[in-house]
């Protein structure tokens, strides 16, 4: 989860509409109100870490950012922010939760 089992009540999130169900990428961000982690399942060798989440929506997107915009960028050593997103996010296709640098908040900020 790319450091999402970390997640406190009081961080700011931004949410990402899945492309993959039908989603637009970025749609909103907002401030976690309550996070608790799920129990893991007895007997399974493997398994995620897993969270469960409440959040308060504090703003819109303005603008459009999902996996068209953040495709290209996959160079994943060049320490741009959006290629930290591209990674995290769309490497694979899955729903998730994951930390991301200060600087990468900064600029998922500018959307709004």
């Amino acid at each position: 989860m790319y450091g999402g089992k970390d997640i406190a009540a009081g961080d700011t999130i931004f949410i990402f509409s899945s492309e993959n169900e039908g989603g637009q990428g970025l749609v909103a961000s907002g401030i976690v109100t309550a996070a608790q982690a799920v129990p893991k399942v007895l007997g399974l060798a493997r398994q995620t870490p897993r969270v469960s989440i409440s959040i308060k929506r504090i703003a819109l997107a303005k603008r459009p950012l999902g996996r068209g915009q953040l495709k290209p960028l996959k160079d994943w050593g060049d320490g741009r922010p959006a290629t930290e997103l591209n990674f995290k996010f769309y490497r694979q296709a899955t729903n998730k939760i994951a930390g991301i640098s200060d600087e990468a908040a900064a600029f998922l900020a500018t959307f709004f």
